[in-house]
């Protein structure tokens, strides 16, 4: 069963998105991973791959001529006119990408795991948006030990991005990640059997 219930899940660098859609997905929930499609469409030779580097140079490509994610980064971090020209070349073959993952979902409702809702202002694309929350000092914590990072980097990261005050008001539902790993999972089921019975009114609907 294809489903149009479409759940976006977003939170900050270092909240525990990816965590959260793990949970969703031992539950049996498709999960489309943005960033990870976003990833794949700038594959060597890919459409995108080409435009890129075309217009940015051969310089942010790496020794195996991929493109290497933290040159480009660091060309578009400060740079808002190359910023939208990248995602004039991403964003297309993205969502052509996640179209596709969407309509071979098979779960209940499917989720979209999306770093930045807020910032795109991609709000309506969504039926409800979960957003996952944490305290600063958390996010730093976090972020930085997986990406052996500074925390300075990862500041630079978290005010890049929408502030947390912004995230939260776009969301339907909040998951506070603050504790463990447990409480995450127990927090991921409790929303997990709201929107079943959402998904499975719908359906009696029809």
């Amino acid at each position: 069963m294809n489903t149009n219930m479409i759940i976006g899940l977003t939170g900050g660098i270092g909240s525990g998105k990816s965590a959260a859609g793990n949970e969703f997905e031992k539950l049996g929930i498709s999960v489309i991973d943005a960033d990870a499609i976003a990833k794949n469409v700038t594959l060597k030779d890919s459409k995108a791959y080409n435009e890129i580097v075309n217009h940015f140079g051969k310089d942010i490509l790496d020794n195996s001529q991929n493109i290497d994610r933290k040159k480009l980064r660091d060309i578009i971090f400060s740079n808002n006119s190359e910023k939208k020209i990248l995602e004039s070349y991403l964003h297309p073959a993205i969502r052509e990408d996640i179209t596709s993952a969407i309509l071979s979902s098979h779960s209940p409702y499917t989720i979209i795991m999306v770093p930045l809702i807020f910032e795109t202002n991609s709000m309506n694309q969504y039926e409800k948006i979960l957003v996952i929350d944490c305290d600063e000092n958390i996010q730093i914590d976090r972020a930085s030990s997986r990406d052996n990072a500074s925390s300075e980097d990862i500041k630079k990261i978290i005010n890049s991005q929408a502030t947390r005050e912004e995230r939260l008001s776009i969301a339907n539902d909040i998951i506070l990640n603050n504790s463990s790993l447990k409480d995450l999972k127990n927090q991921v089921y409790e929303i997990h059997k709201k929107y079943l019975r959402i998904a499975n009114e719908r359906m009696s609907k029809l």
